[in-house]
C-alpha cells in the first residue's frame, strides 16, 4: 500500500495532528470543557467515519473475516485500554501543558520496547551491542521523564517577565498540579504501548485492521459513556457550545481519533509496534512551539534539560534498533551470496563425465 518513506511521512504527519488536538484540548478546558464529555464526544463522532471507511473498503475488496467470541472480548479490552488512555491523558493535559504532556509520549517507544520483549515481539541479548543500546536507551528516556515531571526549575522569559511575587504566591500549587500531571501522563504514555502490543497480536489473528479500530472505538465510546456519567455531576457539562468546545471534538473525532485509528491499525500489521513508537518523541518540539505560541504556555529549565534527555535516550533505543536490521539483511545477504556460489553436486559429477 505505502513505501517506508511514504509510511514515515504520514506517521509525521499524525504526530503533529496529535500535538495540535493535545494545545486545542488544553485551550477548549481552559473554557470550561469537561475531559470526561470531550472523550465521550470524539470517540462517539469518530465511529460513523471509520464505519463509512470501512464500508468502501470492503465493499471494494474482499469481506473481512468471520469474527469469533474471542477475538471481540479482545476487542472490548482493546477498547477499554484506549478509553483509560484517553482519559488520563487529558485529565493529565489538564493539571500540566501541552508540552509536558508532549514529552511524556517520549516514554512510548521505551515502554514498547520492553513489552515486546516481554511479548516475544522483540528479542534481547545483552551480548549484542544493539540490544545493549536498546537498553540502555530505554533507561535513560525514563530518567529523563522523571527528570521533568519533578523539577520544573525557572521559566524562560521569551517577553516581559511577570512579576515574581505573583510567581512564588502560586509556587506550591502549581508545583503539586505538574506532578499530578506529569505522573497521569506517563501512565496515559505506558497505556498507549499496551495498547499498540495488544493491538498488534489482535490484527495479526484477525487482519481486518479498519474493523477491528471500528469496533474497539464503539467499546470506547460506551466504556468511556459510563464512566463520564459517573465523574461528570454537571449535567450543563454534555451541552455543547458553538465555540473551542465543538472545534475541539470535530477536530479529534475525524482528524486525530479516526484518521490516526486506521493508520495506526494498518502500520502495526505491516510493521509492528516499536516502528510505530520510534516517532511519538517528535511531537515534543512541535508542542512547545505551539504551546509557547497559542497558549501563552512558559517554557521551564526542567523541561528544556529533561527533553533533551528523553531526546538522547530515543535516538540510542533507534541506532540500536538500525544497527539491529543491518546486521540482519547483512547475515541475509552473506547467505544469499554464499548459496549462490554452491556448485549442486550431481552438477559437479556431470562435469567429470
Amino acid at each position: 500500500m505505502w513505501s517506508s518513506e511514504q509510511t514515515a511521512v504520514i506517521l509525521l504527519t499524525i504526530e503533529c495532528l496529535d500535538v495540535g488536538l493535545i494545545t486545542l484540548s488544553k485551550a477548549a478546558m481552559r473554557r470550561g470543557m469537561s475531559d470526561y464529555v470531550f472523550v465521550v464526544y470524539s470517540n462517539a463522532l469518530a465511529v460513523p467515519v471509520l464505519f463509512l471507511c470501512s464500508l468502501l473498503y470492503h465493499s471494494r475488496r474482499r469481506s473481512p473475516p468471520r469474527l469469533t467470541t474471542s477475538i471481540l472480548s479482545r476487542i472490548f479490552l482493546l477498547g477499554l485500554v484506549s478509553c483509560a488512555l484517553q482519559m488520563l491523558k487529558f485529565i493529565g493535559i489538564g493539571y500540566s501543558s501541552p508540552t509536558l504532556a508532549s514529552a511524556m509520549t517520549n516514554l512510548i517507544p521505551a515502554f514498547t520496547y520492553l513489552l515486546a520483549i516481554v511479548t516475544r515481539m522483540e528479542k534481547l541479548d545483552l551480548k549484542v551491542q544493539s540490544s545493549r543500546a536498546k537498553c540502555l536507551g530505554t533507561i535513560v528516556s525514563v530518567a529523563g521523564a522523571l527528570l521533568m515531571t519533578i523539577y520544573k526549575g525557572p521559566a524562560i522569559e521569551f517577553a516581559s517577565a511577570t512579576p515574581p511575587l505573583l510567581l512564588n504566591h502560586h509556587l506550591l500549587w502549581f508545583r503539586s498540579k505538574w506532578i499530578i500531571g506529569g505522573f497521569l501522563t506517563a501512565v496515559a504514555a505506558f497505556m498507549v504501548a499496551v495498547l499498540l502490543v495488544f493491538q498488534t497480536s489482535i490484527i495479526r489473528d484477525y487482519p481486518a485492521e479498519l474493523i477491528v479500530t471500528l469496533i474497539s472505538h464503539i467499546f470506547a465510546t460506551m466504556q468511556s459513556f459510563v464512566v463520564s456519567l459517573i465523574a461528570e455531576r454537571d449535567p450543563s457539562a454534555w451541552r455543547l457550545r458553538l465555540d473551542m468546545e465543538l472545534i475541539a471534538i470535530g477536530y479529534s473525532g475525524i482528524f486525530v481519533v479516526a484518521f490516526r485509528g486506521a493508520v495506526y491499525a494498518w502500520v502495526l500489521h505491516k510493521k509492528g509496534p516499536v516502528f510505530v513508537a520510534m516517532f511519538k518523541p517528535v511531537g515534543i518540539v512541535i508542542a512547545v512551539i505551539m504551546g509557547v505560541t497559542f497558549l501563552g504556555d512558559k517554557l521551564h529549565v526542567g523541561s528544556v534539560i529533561g527533553a533533551a534527555i528523553i531526546a538522547l535516550g530515543f535516538y540510542t533505543v533507534i541506532w540500536g534498533k538500525a544497527k539491529e536490521e543491518k546486521t540482519a539483511e547483512d547475515i541475509a545477504a552473506r547467505g544469499v551470496n554464499s548459496s549462490s556460489h554452491r556448485v549442486p553436486l550431481l552438477q559437479n559429477k556431470s562435469t567429470e563425465v
